[in-house]
């Protein structure tokens, strides 16, 4: 249902833009906040205004945020495994192949349509009924998400995200191996103007910052004959983010010159090793619990498919 709140600005409101200060009360973005403003929704003395309004102290401002309106997706009777679940927010465990919410070329079949067939509605975000989302996996990439469950916890955790206090820990196998055992990837990602699907290392792009450290490596023959030589082929890393960009380690492990074991968008031109989707997974998520600050710390097994690749490099069945 709508609501509606009025208060008299404070010396703490003046100098402050309208929209700025809407988005603060409703806990909104600036964005939702200002379209707020444009819609009439809010009122200053009475009247409506722009959202480049600068507010006076003594302004009295009148706010109604609409009834939330349902997001397109729609439940769907989808098996999802929950690894923990409270009042609060659950943490999911996603196979690979099932897209985090719907989006052109998949509309149904997502983890939102499963969520909001086994949870019911779940907290919205600016105004807009979803799932909980709080960050996502991309389609192909397998592991552990949380999902907020209620309003309080959608807040605190999209904070914790902003402020870098959520810990993902990520196990991905790459073609060949890293020159440095240990090193981070400092490199800001933006849109590939060459393809709408991909994106890429691009100087005007948003800061991204990855940290790898190399825990196994795996010996291919030598194509030749003439050299009985042994050398390096594959490398599986333990990966984590201080950013949270689209695509971040693919983008950022085919930058360095090794891509995803089976990533057909950033290592297209790679043998076939027998795996169907990119080689990653998130293995590990660890966070304070957004009510009650009780650190939490969760793991998850590798898909089949991954533990088959690692098993098959391990025993030498390379490409």
């Amino acid at each position: 249902m709508s609501r509606r709140f009025d208060f008299v600005a404070g010396q703490e409101d003046a100098g402050r833009r309208i929209d700025v200060i809407v988005s603060g009360r409703c806990d909104r973005s600036r964005s939702a906040g200002g379209k707020l403003v444009r819609d009439g929704f809010v009122l200053v003395n009475g009247a409506s205004v722009k959202p480049s309004h600068m507010v006076s102290v003594g302004e009295r401002i009148s706010v109604t945020t609409p009834q939330p309106t349902l997001a397109s997706a729609q439940p769907e009777d989808i098996p999802v495994h929950l690894v923990y679940e409270d009042a609060d927010l659950c943490v999911v465990d996603k196979p690979a192949g099932m897209a985090t919410h719907p989006a052109p070329g998949s509309a149904h079949g997502t983890l939102v349509n499963a969520l909001l067939a086994a949870l019911g509605p779940l907290p919205s975000i600016n105004g807009v009924l979803r799932a909980g989302i709080v960050h996502r996996l991309d389609k192909n990439t397998s592991g552990l998400l949380v999902v907020a469950k209620s309003d309080a916890a959608m807040r605190a955790l999209s904070a914790a995200m902003a402020a870098r206090a959520v810990r993902r820990r990520y196990d991905a196998v790459v073609w060949g191996v890293p020159a440095l055992a240990i090193a981070s990837v400092d490199a800001p990602i933006g849109r590939d103007p060459r393809s709408r699907v991909k994106f890429a290392v691009r100087d005007k792009g948003r800061a991204a910052l990855t940290h790898y450290r190399t825990v196994e490596t795996f010996i291919a023959p030598q194509e030749t004959r003439s050299s009985p030589k042994r050398t390096p082929s594959f490398a599986r890393l333990e990966i984590t983010l201080e950013t949270g960009r689209t695509h971040q380690i693919r983008v950022h492990c085919a930058s360095i010159g090794h891509p995803i074991v089976g990533d057909d968008v950033y290592g297209s031109s790679r043998p076939s090793t027998g795996m169907h989707r990119q080689a990653l997974h998130a293995s590990l998520l660890a966070f304070s619990h957004p009510i009650s600050g009780v650190a939490m710390s969760f793991s998850s097994p590798w898909a089949a498919d991954f533990a088959g690749l690692v098993d098959r490099l391990r025993r030498g069945l390379l490409p």
